[in-house]
């Protein structure tokens, strides 16, 4: 790879870490850490930003990261120091680009560790081991994206899935170069796993052993067993791993979960190795000794996905949001634009790709970032009219008149005022196909109090919310032709991107942001811009 990045992390005085895929933390004394920076350098004919994925940035919004939402990219052979406290936040996130589609291969995981003094919330494990799941292509992915979005047809399908960046021995050629992880029998092990794939949901699951489910995005849950997992782009899970089988070599594997009907996907299947310290050796057993693959679901196979999410819990009772202020639904999906029949024009049926939130395909502003415009009152940036529910109710997961398929593009925030109890619904659209969407809001992490299938109903589906313990994330993955209902406090003041974490949907515009006001206290506004904060 013809780049070059460091990425540099300083927690207050105590100690310095230097790493270019994990990133380790741990809690002091007060209720966070003081004096985090992360500086990124890079030297390439690309421009970058870096977004720590998770982290809640509470007073800090330049630090965030996304492109022209909190500040201008980076230029070649510039730096900018992110600078930010991490308060009260445990458990697994990740960093990566976040401009243009650079996270193909600019990423990496960071790790929160409980506090000095005290520990996990369940049996301490003997190793950990960060698993971050990729997507590979063979050509630059700059030019991947160049030829999509001047085509206007979907991207090519990634060449291979990863495992901290090795494709795995069932790819022709990546035989020497699988990924190992090795353990001894009865070993405890948390894994903590990261879908950092571009462009696709994966399913993950280790061949002959059982998965424990401890935490996701950062935050610990209610412990449940499973076999497979099931991550969208942008979301961590944590679990235990007993190694309690025959002493031998078992596939780690992961492969895609494709939701979208008649969509190309990259079939193929990643895998490592996690081989037991003392098992035989092919001399000793005088046969091969290959590793157990294991059983992967189907490609579509949405029942195992429901099984999955629908366990998930927060460990304990919670204070759920209940006199909501600002009740919000969003229609999510894909669109397409009409266009004339010619090289620019290569979606289905002579047209472009486009995706929306309410009917709004987001567009990213071209002189200034939303926060600087917000902070420095520049106008003609923005507009603060974003719709709080589509603005022509139709039959969202049935058969659609395609007049609702051609989205309105738009820069369009909506405001939230300090301290507003949020519901939010984002529910799926049956326009060019349904498909489950993961959809991440920066700056929060937010409780999903209820799930289903088909368009939401409020007269019923509401009464079945989880109130008492509903997990809590940063990114959710919205059903396949449903719906997901989350709620939150606006307590963060900033300009914060909500958009989903497959890279092509947000480029054609599946993403909005909210503008959320500045509150009473001292602590409750934002804070004025570094000073080296990149130029746009």
């Amino acid at each position: 790879m013809n780049a070059f990045f460091i990425v540099l992390l300083i927690i207050s005085i105590h100690f310095v870490l230097s790493s270019t895929t994990l990133a380790n933390t741990q809690f002091h004394d007060f209720v966070g850490v003081n004096g985090v920076c992360f500086v990124t350098y890079y030297k390439r004919n690309h421009l970058l930003v870096s977004n720590r994925h998770g982290i809640l940035q509470l007073g800090t919004p330049w630090a965030d990261g996304p492109d022209r939402i909190t500040q201008c990219p980076i230029q070649p052979g510039a730096s900018y120091t992110y600078r930010f406290t991490i308060i009260n936040q445990e458990g697994t996130l990740w960093w990566h680009a976040h401009s243009r589609w650079l996270r193909a291969t600019v990423y990496g995981a960071l790790v929160i560790y409980p506090r000095i003094g005290s520990t996990y919330p369940f049996e301490p494990p003997k190793l950990e081991i960060p698993i971050l799941l990729g997507q590979w292509w063979n050509r630059d992915i700059i030019d991947i994206q160049n030829q999509a979005m001047f085509s206007g047809a979907a991207p090519n399908i990634s060449d291979a899935y990863t495992i901290n960046g090795q494709p795995g021995d069932l790819y022709r050629c990546s035989n020497k170069d699988t990924m190992k992880f090795y353990v001894e029998s009865g070993d405890r092990i948390l894994m903590r796993v990261i879908n950092s794939a571009l462009t696709q949901q994966l399913f993950f699951t280790i061949a002959n052993h059982k998965l424990t489910v401890v935490g996701v995005d950062g935050l610990y849950t209610k412990p449940f067993t499973t076999t497979t997992l099931m991550l969208g782009p942008g979301q961590t899970t944590d679990v235990i791993l007993v190694a309690d089988q025959n002493p031998g070599n078992y596939y780690v594997a992961a492969r895609a979960y494709e939701s979208a009907q008649n969509a190309a996907f990259d079939n193929t299947t990643t895998t490592a190795i996690l081989a037991y310290k003392y098992a035989p050796c092919s001399g000793q057993i005088g046969t091969s000794f290959k590793p157990i693959l294991p059983n992967l679901p189907n490609y579509n196979d949405s029942a195992t996905v429901t099984a999955f999410t629908t366990q998930l819990k927060s460990p304990d009772n919670v204070s759920v949001p209940l006199d909501i202020t600002e009740d919000l639904f969003f229609a999510i999906g894909l669109g397409l634009v009409n266009c004339n029949p010619g090289p620019t024009c290569q979606g289905p049926n002579n047209t472009r790709f486009a995706a929306s939130m309410n009917n709004v395909s987001f567009q990213l502003p071209q002189t200034t970032s939303l926060l600087q415009a917000h902070y420095q009152n520049i106008p003609n940036v923005f507009t603060i009219d974003f719709p709080p529910v589509p603005p022509t109710p139709f039959d969202y997961t049935g058969n659609v008149s395609r007049a609702l398929w051609q989205p309105v593009p738009g820069t369009k925030l909506y405001k939230l005022k300090f301290g507003s109890q949020v519901q939010i619904v984002l529910q799926g659209t049956a326009i060019v196909s349904t498909e489950n969407h993961p959809v991440h809001l920066h700056g929060y992490s937010f409780y999903i109090v209820g799930e289903g299938f088909g368009n939401f109903n409020p007269g019923t589906d509401t009464a079945m919310f989880n109130l008492i313990d509903p997990p809590q994330r940063n990114t959710v993955n919205v059903p396949v032709g449903g719906w997901s209902a989350i709620r939150f406090v606006a307590d963060n003041p900033g300009v914060w991107l909500m958009h989903c974490h497959i890279d092509s949907h947000l480029t054609w515009g599946f993403a909005m942001s909210f503008l959320v006001e500045n509150g009473p206290g001292r602590l409750q506004s934002i804070s004025a811009p570094p000073l080296d904060l990149p130029p746009c």
